[in-house]
């Protein structure tokens, strides 16, 4: 008589224990597969969540096609060109920018007319580097010649003091990318100044210190405007703050991300939070140099007098 095999793979006929437990493991495994399911919350997914998952459990070479599709539309990858084709673009790259460019430089046409028409008064050669300044408020601009403006520049004011508030830029003066003047009284920016990117520069903290005050909108006194002036040739690093009541001297530099809350003298390296100055006499003009040698030669018997301390300029 032959031997049969019965479904589980046994080489014997199946006996009522064998169906039994072929039945077991055929509930088990439904049971585990639908408390995946449910754990994974396939019953709640729509129609394309459920073809998604599908497809991301999907081992089969279609699958994986699919697959390796779309993580290259999600996060494409340059692909390697022969060198003649890059020859070929290498021009392309260039003109690309200089169609950039050349469209931004046009709409001076445009931007330019309105910022003048905004400032109480406007210089000559005035560049307008990126977007039209944003100015908000009764501020009074006055620009001088030569200055050059970056992209978003905020200029912002508020009625808060008797008069109107005045920003002074004069000749030569720079202020780069992201920079925000807030101004309610007056700030000055002398001739050479250059302002980098991401300075933020205010002459009132525009709410009082005391915490019920503020919480209740009281406006702030007369006396908490206190106007700034940066001196000629100044230099301010990006990612600093220039605090009400303020004078920086002239040639002095302010290094990056600093938060100036006092007087800095002039030609003095300043830096930190709060910034402190750590080098007096750092930037001199090249001029003063040779005037002092001059000076030395020709009366050698007058000692030389100089007041900057011997750990400032040696340091460097």
């Amino acid at each position: 008589m032959k031997v049969g095999r019965s479904a589980h793979g046994c080489g014997q006929n199946c006996s009522p224990w064998c169906s039994r437990l072929n039945h077991l493991r055929a509930r088990c495994s439904c049971t585990r597969r639908a408390r995946v399911r449910s754990e994974l919350g396939d019953n709640n997914l729509g129609a394309i969540d459920r073809f998604a998952l599908k497809l991301k459990r999907s081992q089969s070479p279609a699958a994986r096609t699919a697959k390796s599709i779309l993580n290259y539309v999600r996060s494409p990858r340059v692909p390697r060109l022969p060198h003649a084709v890059l020859r070929l673009l290498r021009p392309l790259y260039s003109l690309h920018f200089a169609v950039i460019i050349a469209f931004r430089n046009l709409l001076i046409l445009y931007r330019g007319p309105l910022f003048q028409a905004r400032c109480a008064s406007f210089g000559s050669g005035v560049q307008l580097a990126g977007k039209l300044p944003f100015v908000t408020g009764p501020v009074e601009i006055h620009v001088g010649n030569d200055v050059v403006f970056g992209g978003n520049v905020s200029i912002m004011s508020g009625r808060l003091c008797e008069g109107k508030p005045r920003l002074i830029l004069m000749d030569r003066s720079s202020v780069s990318w992201n920079v925000t003047i807030v101004v309610n009284k007056e700030i000055v920016l002398e001739e050479d100044v250059w302002i980098t990117h991401d300075v933020r520069i205010s002459d009132s903290e525009g709410h009082r210190r005391e915490v019920d005050l503020r919480l209740a909108n009281v406006p702030p006194r007369p006396e908490d405007f206190r106007p700034v002036r940066i001196c000629r040739g100044a230099w301010i690093g990006n990612g600093s703050h220039i605090m009400k009541g303020v004078t920086i001297g002239e040639g002095a530099v302010i290094g990056a991300n600093s938060v100036i809350i006092s007087d800095v003298p002039p030609f003095a390296l300043a830096m930190g939070n709060p910034a402190e100055v750590l080098i007096r006499g750092f930037g001199k003009p090249s001029t003063a140099k040779r005037d002092r040698r001059a000076t030395t030669t020709e009366d050698p018997a007058k000692p030389e007098t100089d007041t900057t301390p011997a750990t400032d300029v040696q340091a460097l």
